[in-house]
């Protein structure tokens, strides 16, 4: 007789304006391998603090089946919430997920669920996958956690993904774990998802103005843009970053404008603009605070810079944007 092996059990842990595409892109690949294979190999429930309905970015309510405290006997239990997303009770809610995890349950997070995961203390000594989005307010608020840019990143018992894309992905790793490389290949092409990422795959990310991405870049502006990368705080000559990638800088200019449409310094400026408006959006941290973080002495200019780049002056954007969502679905901070 064959043996019969129970379902793997997860919990998605729901908190209002969490991503609703990475809840769906995590049950519909369990739901086709349970199809396919004829039997439940994979149960989920829906998991709130307390048990009451939650609303996704997209403003669609879910009612969830329990609430955190009776979430037992999960193998996984994934966070999914924005960036600002908060528990009622932190500390009762923080105390259930270090209980499960020292249950034996694996924790993980999706997208702006790394935050409230941070919070509860359970990334402390693991790497996560922090969305390029989310990035600058995450390495903010928790510079002791290592932050990756790899679309998945399974570190021992802690499972964080980037986006909903990179979640599906992660579905296929488990449903081949569990059940074969042939099934998972079928729920890939049931779903004709294209191919199945390595976890060290890093995510793609969008270059300024040019409908592409930076993998698409010539090597020495993809070197250039990691060395702006690199000095986000301390802004570095454009005269230097040639240097380092072996051009002139007239010849890196005209390369660099061939490439992605703008000159250097303006896409070094818009690169660090967009780190500040991370913060703008998904930090409580000052406007001040925002704009030496960026490099700026004060918070004039990069105010100025700001407004021009985004149509809007940063305190008039958290002000805007109070009680709305932000990028991504997530609610702006509070002022």
């Amino acid at each position: 007789m064959a043996q019969v092996t129970e379902a793997a059990r997860l919990g998605f842990l729901l908190m209002d304006g969490f991503p609703m595409a990475c809840l769906t892109s995590a049950i519909e690949p369990l739901r086709a391998a349970n199809e396919i294979t004829g039997r439940r190999e994979f149960a989920w429930s829906l998991v709130s603090e307390s048990g009451a309905p939650v609303r996704s970015s997209a403003e669609v309510r879910f009612d969830p089946d329990l609430a955190l405290a009776d979430a037992t006997g999960l193998d996984y239990l994934m966070l999914l919430a924005s960036p600002t997303s908060r528990f009622e009770t932190p500390r009762k809610a923080n105390g259930q997920l270090r209980w499960l995890d020292r249950s034996g349950v694996v924790m993980g997070a999706f997208s702006g669920g790394i935050f409230p995961l941070a919070r509860s203390g359970l990334l402390q000594g693991h790497r996560c996958s922090v969305h390029w989005c989310y990035e600058a307010a995450f390495k903010a608020e928790f510079p002791e956690v290592a932050a990756s840019p790899n679309v998945i990143l399974r570190d021992r018992r802690r499972y964080t993904v980037s986006g909903a894309g990179a979640v599906f992905d992660l579905m296929l790793r488990l449903i081949e774990e569990r059940l074969g490389r042939d099934t998972m290949t079928e729920v890939a092409c049931w779903f004709q998802h294209p191919f199945v990422r390595d976890e060290d795959a890093s995510q793609k990310v969008p270059v300024a103005k040019q409908g592409g991405t930076d993998d698409m870049l010539p090597e020495p502006i993809r070197a250039a843009i990691r060395i702006f990368a690199d000095h986000i705080e301390d802004p570095v000559q454009i005269a230097d970053v040639a240097a380092a990638v072996d051009l002139s800088e007239r010849h890196l200019e005209r390369r660099f404008k061939a490439a992605t449409g703008q000159s250097p310094l303006k896409y070094y400026r818009l690169m660090r603009l967009k780190k500040a408006r991370q913060r703008v959006l998904y930090s409580n941290d000052t406007i001040t605070e925002i704009a030496q973080s960026v490099g700026y002495a004060s918070s004039t200019p990069m105010a100025r810079h700001y407004a021009e780049a985004f149509g809007v002056n940063p305190n008039d954007e958290r002000r805007r944007l109070n009680g709305v969502r932000g990028l991504s679905g997530a609610l702006p901070p509070r002022d």
